[in-house]
């Protein structure tokens, strides 16, 4: 199993964008066959080191996470959307 953890930091962090930024993401569900799971979840501590949301994705193999990278609703339907949104993101990417 591969899991793709990615935190965004928005320009604009309304609750509004947030909301909007969660729905894009989650839309993945069901559209891209190589992702097994998505999960969404949105900071409640507001910290100076918090990020505003964290995206949990699985796969069956780092091959299947790549296909997804080029998918074109990830391209065309989420990184069209989602990077405009972000002033940062980092990730986090392992096997077990």
């Amino acid at each position: 199993m591969f899991t793709h953890i990615v935190f965004f930091k928005l320009n604009e962090p309304t609750e509004e964008n947030i909301n909007k930024a969660k729905s894009i993401l989650m839309g993945m569900e069901g559209n891209i066959p190589q992702l097994d799971s998505v999960e969404v979840g949105v900071d409640v501590l507001h910290s100076e080191r918090s990020y505003d949301l964290a995206l949990i994705t699985k796969f069956d193999s780092l091959d299947a996470m790549n296909e997804y990278q080029v998918h074109p609703y990830h391209v065309n339907e989420v990184l069209k959307y989602i990077r405009p949104m972000a002033k940062a993101s980092v990730t986090v990417d392992y096997e077990i």
